[in-house]
């Protein structure tokens, strides 16, 4: 990439070899009127959502005040949360960006700024940019878990979010989540998608090449053994910008593989390197960019690696940053972004193109409030009709919330607290797991907590519940492999979610430690020391082997409310932690 010496200077000032851009400078930069003020600038604008997880309708979400970054990520985006991550990014505490960016004063000015995200005030935003742009000047790119996420999106298996996506106008995306169909349907939305679908890591197992048949439209290479079309090549502003996708690599680790037995998933630099070097030799594009779903901190790693991408447009880890990365890299130097979830951000990246290079560049990462951006009539008669059929079980009013109920955060969240006391109440165990997600709403107190509420919360393809023992060392091993996923001193070991919420259970956990070693002092919510050699009743969900035998989910959590009818935790089950403090990634932390 080529970048202006006015450019350089500004971002790489303060910043050194992979820093941010100086918080000084983009303070000064992000001054506009109208948050949604976005002047031209250059001749193509690429524009950016991702994680969406099928919120059709605007929501609350809060940011983590828990996002610890070790070692090569200390001090550094995404791991800086609250006023740390103000500072950095130079946005004024108090107003409707810090609200936006961090969770400082949640509960208080929540109500205030009112609902995010919500396709129909979406689409009036995309439809602004796009007209304030001009025709084939933009592109709208979309980096995966897009297609889950809710209770329509698993009641029409993606369905209603592809036909959202279609009238949004979404050229071209990669995935994640819409593999957590089965492959059929997998095929078949991609086939109903009026975009492109490109993912350069996905193949077709050797064993399967000459079985399977994919149809046409999936870009299925035999030659090479791709599933999906490794990229795509648009005219925008006059320049040729390729798009690389970049599928989650960990999908058949993270979610189940019996979903998609036939397909392998991976980062393979090398093969990403090829693909750069081949685009950019046969296609001759004024613009590479990779659309990925890898997290951020893998692709801070890849970007240091692979040379000859201009951007990457990140997704997974729903970091909202405010301002991309520079990394360096052999070939010069790569922005890295990352672009929040659920519907909460655009991102819109303007670049000067000239002379088959990128000279100059804008970023602006915008909050889509629904209150200052009306809806647009037509999506939102589409998300009316989609809805229709479920509406009436979606609206159940199930309790009340007496606090904020929120998922985010390394190691719990209060909605997760709840799904955990769910499990151990209603199962009748003593110790209970649930899954680290990212994913999942936040419910304001005082707030009923619908049917809508838990779905978001709990909705994938395999939701079923089990209840059975297992020793004190064997939960100590899933803690361990679970908090290695999270802090492993390599980014590309880890799968980007957080730590496994627990119920019952309290522990102290030393993040920087090595291997088998960051857990240890496990107790009963009572007291009791959990020994290795002893049986507990554990209950637990979204087991990625084998299929569990009990009830869904959502059933559980939604008895355990009706029967609660208010909601406030009694004790949120996070662990101790050792080792971290005055990491500027933790913030008015809540330990047991």
């Amino acid at each position: 990439m080529t970048i202006s010496r006015r450019e350089f200077l500004r971002l790489m000032g303060l910043a050194g070899a992979a820093g941010m851009m100086p918080s000084s400078v983009f303070a000064a930069a992000r001054q506009p009127s109208d948050l949604y003020e976005i002047p031209k600038f250059g001749n193509l604008s690429l524009l950016h959502i991702t994680d969406s997880h099928a919120q059709l309708n605007p929501i609350y979400f809060r940011e983590p005040n828990v996002n610890l970054g070790l070692g090569y990520a200390f001090n550094k985006a995404p791991h800086l949360v609250g006023d740390k991550l103000l500072k950095h990014f130079g946005i004024t505490p108090g107003g409707i960006e810090a609200h936006a960016f961090s969770y400082l004063d949640f509960d208080a000015v929540a109500g205030k700024y009112g609902k995010v995200g919500g396709f129909a005030h979406l689409q009036t935003l995309v439809k602004r940019l796009r007209d304030d742009r001009g025709p084939g000047n933009s592109l709208l790119l979309d980096g995966g878990d897009t297609w889950q996420g809710s209770g329509t999106a698993y009641w029409t298996r993606g369905k209603d979010m592809v036909g959202a996506c279609n009238l949004l106008g979404v050229d071209v995306m990669t995935g994640h989540w819409e593999f957590t169909y089965l492959d059929e349907e997998v095929i078949a939305n991609i086939g109903d998608f009026q975009g492109e679908f490109v993912a350069q890591n996905v193949s077709v197992k050797d064993d399967a090449l000459f079985d399977y048949k994919f149809p046409d439209f999936a870009g299925f290479d035999e030659d090479e053994g791709t599933a999906f079309k490794p990229y795509t090549i648009k005219t925008v502003g006059g320049a040729r910008v390729a798009v690389i996708g970049q599928a989650f690599p960990y999908t058949p680790i993270a979610n189940p593989q019996r979903f998609i037995p036939d397909w392998t998933f991976g980062i393979q630099d090398d093969r990403m390197q090829a693909t750069v070097d081949a685009v950019r030799e046969n296609e001759k594009p004024d613009v590479v960019v990779v659309i990925s779903h890898n997290g951020m901190d893998v692709d801070l790693k890849m970007a240091s690696r692979v040379s000859g991408i201009d951007v990457i447009f990140g997704g997974h880890t729903h970091d909202g940053m405010p301002a991309p990365t520079v990394v360096k890299n052999a070939g010069g130097k790569t922005l890295v972004t990352n672009a929040g979830s659920n519907g909460k951000f655009l991102g819109v990246m303007d670049l000067d193109v000239k002379g088959g290079k990128v000279r100059d560049f804008r970023y602006r990462l915008l909050p889509v409030f629904s209150n200052l951006l009306p809806a647009d009539q037509e999506m939102q008669a589409y998300i009316d009709k989609t809805r229709a059929p479920y509406k009436a079980k979606l609206e159940e009013e199930l309790a009340v919330a007496e606090e904020t109920l929120y998922r985010r955060g390394n190691f719990n969240g209060t909605f997760d607290q709840v799904i955990c006391d769910a499990l151990n109440k209603v199962n009748d165990a003593q110790i209970s797991l649930s899954p680290g997600f990212r994913w999942g709403t936040t419910v304001l107190p005082g707030q009923k907590i619908t049917m809508d509420n838990v779905m978001d919360q709990t909705c994938i393809t395999y939701p079923e519940t089990y209840r059975r023992e297992m020793s004190g060392g064997d939960i100590k091993a899933i803690l361990e492999d679970v908090c290695d996923n999270l802090f492993n001193k390599d980014p590309y070991y880890q799968q980007g979610g957080d730590m496994v919420r627990v119920g019952g259970l309290d522990y102290v956990c030393e993040p920087g430690a090595d291997f088998g070693k960051r857990i240890s002092n496990m107790t009963l919510d009572d007291g009791t020391k959990v020994e290795a050699d002893k049986q507990y009743m554990v209950s637990g969900w979204a087991t990625v082997g084998s299929k569990s035998p009990g009830r869904p989910i959502w059933d559980v959590v939604a008895d355990y409310l009706r029967d609660q009818k208010t909601v406030k935790i009694k004790k949120l089950n996070t662990p101790k932690l050792v080792g971290v403090k005055g990491n500027p990634g933790l913030a008015d932390y809540r330990s047991a």
